[in-house]
C-alpha cells in the first residue's frame, strides 16, 4: 500500500488546483483521474464550448459586420474548427499534468473508490487495482455530469448532450435544444450562428431562470433576431424518426400539442453531481437527496478526514468556485487559517450578448428587506461600445438606497465576462457607488458604462439623463 499525506479525487477544475496547492505547500499529494485531467470544464465544457462561441461570434461579426467591410464566400470548416478546438484542449489538458507534476503532486489515472476514511482503491485501465492511504485527508472533486431524459435517450449523434455537441464535425439543418438554460443557449446559439435553424423548448415561463430577467430578454430578443423560435412553459414530450431521418419532437404548451422538426436534439436540462458509486455511503459520508457532498465552510464533510469541492459538493456549479474551494481546501489541510468566507461568486454566461452578475438582483434585495436605488447605463449611449458595433444590453448597478453600499451588478452586452470582475471587486471589499464613481476609469472603454451606472443610480450620471 503506497502512503501519501492527501489523495484527491478528481483532477478537474477543483482537483488540480487543490492538489497543485497541496503541493506547493509540501502536502505529499496524489491526484487520481479516470478519465483526462482537466475534467468537464477543459474537455467538453467551459474551455471547448468558449472556443467554439468565440469562432461563430468572429463568422457571424465578419458576415454581418458593417464598418465598411464587404467579405465574399465567407465559409466555415467544421473539421477544420473541431482541429483548432481539441488543440486547445490538448494544450491545456496537457498543461495540467505538467503543473501537477511541477508542484510535487502525483498523477494516477484510474477510477477510485473510498473505501475507509483514509485509503482509496484504484481500478486502472488495465483492470490492475492499487490501494493508496492517505494520512491526513482524502478531498472529492469529481464534479458533474449530464442529466439525461428517460424519452430522450443520448445515441451519440440525433440525440445529444453538451458533451457531444461541442464536438459535431457537420452543421445541423435544423437543431431542437432542450432547456432554455445556460448550456442550451450558449451551444444552441453556435450553432444557429453557423448555420442551424435554432428552436428552444423551455419548461419554465421564461429563459436563463434565475438571471435578472431584464438581461435575458435582451438575449431572448437576439435569438429571435438571429431567426430563432423559443417556446417557454414547453414540456418535450417526445419523438418519432422520420423517413429521411430527421426527428419530429412533440412538445406540449398551453394545453396544446405541437409538433418541430428537427435533425438534432440538444438535452441541456442540467447536470447532476457525481457523488455515488464512490463508495462514500459505506464509509458514512452524507450524500443529501439532491445528490449533493454537504460541507462545512472548510470543505469538510461529516466525516472530519474527507473534504468535498467543487460541483459534487452544492451550487452553483461553476469552474471558478471549484478552483477557490480546492485552493482552500489545500490550505486547510496543510495546517493554515482558510475558510470559504467570498461575498460573491461571480457567473457569466456566453450568450450573445454575453450575461454577467455579481451578487443581488433588485428583487432578491428588497425580500432582504433592502430599499433599493438602481443605477442603469445602456451602451447604446457608449462611445467604445459604437466603435464595436456592439451596443446591445446595459449595466445595472443595485445599491442600499440609505447607505449607497453595491449590493449587485448585472450586466448584458460586450465583455460582460470581463467586466464582472471589478464589480465582483467591489463587492468583496464591501464598495460603495461613490468609489466606483470616483474611481477614474480610462477612456474610451467599455468599463466607463460601470461608473456611469454607479453615478446613474446617486442622480449623478454625465452622459445619460438621471431620474
Amino acid at each position: 500500500m503506497k502512503t501519501y499525506d492527501a489523495i484527491v479525487i478528481g483532477a478537474g477544475p477543483g482537483g488540480y488546483p487543490c492538489g497543485i496547492r497541496l503541493g506547493q505547500l509540501k502536502v505529499k499529494t496524489l491526484v487520481i483521474e479516470k478519465e483526462s485531467p482537466g475534467g468537464v470544464c477543459l474537455n467538453w465544457g467551459c474551455i471547448p464550448s468558449k472556443a467554439l462561441i468565440s469562432a461563430a461570434n468572429t463568422f457571424e461579426k465578419i458576415k454581418h459586420g458593417g464598418m465598411g467591410i464587404k467579405v465574399q464566400g465567407l465559409t466555415v470548416d467544421p473539421n477544420e474548427l473541431q482541429d483548432w478546438k481539441e488543440g486547445i484542449v490538448k494544450r491545456l489538458t496537457g498543461g495540467v499534468k505538467s503543473l501537477l507534476k511541477m508542484n510535487g503532486a502525483d498523477l494516477a489515472m484510474g477510477t477510485a473508490t473510498v473505501t475507509s476514511p483514509n485509503t482509496v482503491e484504484v481500478v486502472g485501465e488495465g483492470g490492475q487495482k492499487e490501494t493508496y492511504k492517505a494520512e491526513k485527508a482524502i478531498v472529492i472533486a469529481t464534479g458533474a455530469q449530464t442529466i439525461e431524459i428517460p424519452t430522450f435517450k443520448f445515441d451519440g449523434t440525433r440525440i445529444i448532450g453538451a458533451r457531444e455537441a461541442v464536438s459535431l464535425r457537420t452543421v445541423p439543418k435544423r437543431m431542437l435544444v432542450i432547456g432554455g438554460g445556460i448550456i442550451g443557449l450558449e451551444l444552441g446559439m453556435v450553432y444557429q450562428k453557423l448555420g442551424s435553424q435554432l428552436t428552444v423548448l423551455e419548461a419554465l415561463p421564461s429563459i436563463l431562470n434565475g438571471v435578472d430577467p431584464e438581461c435575458s430578454k435582451i438575449v431572448e430578443r437576439r435569438i429571435t433576431k438571429l431567426g430563432g423560435t423559443i417556446h417557454v412553459g414547453a414540456k418535450a414530450l417526445g419523438y418519432e424518426k422520420q423517413s429521411d431521418g430527421s426527428l419530429a419532437v412533440a412538445f406540449e404548451k398551453d394545453g396544446k400539442r405541437d409538433t418541430v422538426v428537427c435533425d438534432v436534439v440538444l438535452v441541456a436540462v442540467g447536470m447532476r453531481p457525481s457523488a455515488r458509486n464512490l463508495g462514500l455511503e459505506k464509509v458514512g459520508v452524507h450524500i443529501n437527496e439532491r445528490g449533493f457532498v454537504p460541507i462545512d465552510k472548510q470543505g469538510r464533510t461529516n466525516v472530519p478526514s474527507i473534504y468535498a469541492v467543487g460541483d459534487v459538493s452544492g451550487p452553483p456549479l461553476l469552474a471558478h468556485k471549484a478552483t477557490k474551494e480546492g485552493e482552500i481546501v489545500a490550505e486547510v489541510i496543510a495546517g493554515h487559517k482558510a475558510a470559504m468566507d467570498w461575498v460573491s461568486i461571480p457567473g457569466a454566461i456566453f450568450t450573445d450578448p454575453e450575461i454577467a452578475t455579481a451578487g443581488l438582483t433588485a428583487d432578491e434585495a428588497k425580500q432582504k428587506g433592502y430599499e433599493v436605488a438602481i443605477g442603469k447605463f445602456p451602451f447604446a449611449a457608449l462611445g467604445k461600445a459604437m466603435a464595436l458595433n456592439e451596443t446591445e444590453g446595459f449595466v445595472k448597478v443595485v445599491a442600499d438606497k440609505k447607505t449607497k453600499q453595491i449590493l449587485g451588478v448585472h450586466i448584458v452586452g460586450p465583455e460582460a465576462s470581463t467586466m464582472i470582475s471589478e464589480a465582483a471587486l467591489s463587492l468583496e471589499m464591501a464598495a460603495f457607488l461613490e468609489d466606483v464613481n470616483l474611481t477614474i476609469h480610462p477612456h474610451p472603454t467599455l468599463g466607463e458604462a460601470y461608473m456611469e451606472a454607479a453615478a446613474h443610480a446617486m442622480g449623478q450620471a454625465i452622459h445619460i439623463a438621471n431620474r
